[in-house]
């Protein structure tokens, strides 16, 4: 991480980092070492394809918690204040301008980021131009396609 190394997370996000994690260095560690316990007693560890596998999912493995406990060690919790203006934890409905459809956006820290669950980063071009807007405010932001205006229709 580079700059400002805050990774903000929601409350939910957070704890099921933290349930990963848990689960990463007491029963994955357990099951792994027990695959190489086996692996070793199968003999000649050169040929050793049983050896080789359970060493990568060991190298993946502790490369995961290394990788959840950067996330833990910088994260800041989302406090979502119900309010009028666009922040981190807020659902916005935004129409762009001369259409009837309406899309509904979660603004959300990068490391939760998912355009499936319609989840955006407060750093992404759509994000940071909703940050700090409020209900009824126009906006735009540049895309592939060129600049695109937007009404802010509401903030929950």
């Amino acid at each position: 991480m580079t700059g400002d190394d805050t990774n903000y997370l929601s409350k939910e996000k957070f704890e099921e980092l933290t349930k990963e994690l848990e689960h990463l260095k007491t029963v994955r560690r357990r099951e792994i070492a027990e695959q190489l316990e086996y692996a070793r007693s199968l003999g000649d560890l050169s040929e050793n394809a049983e050896y080789e596998e359970a060493r990568n999912l060991q190298a993946a493995t502790e490369d995961r918690i290394r990788i959840i406990e950067e996330q833990i060690s910088h994260a800041r919790i989302i406090e979502h204040t119900k309010g009028s203006t666009v922040s981190l934890g807020s659902v916005v409905v935004i129409q762009k301008q001369g259409e009837k459809e309406e899309f509904e956006y979660t603004i959300v820290g990068s490391a939760e980021a998912n355009m499936q669950e319609r989840k955006i980063s407060h750093l992404s071009p759509l994000g940071s131009a909703l940050m700090g807007k409020k209900k009824g405010e126009t906006f735009s932001f540049e895309t592939p396609k060129g600049l695109q205006k937007y009404k802010i229709v509401n903030v929950k």
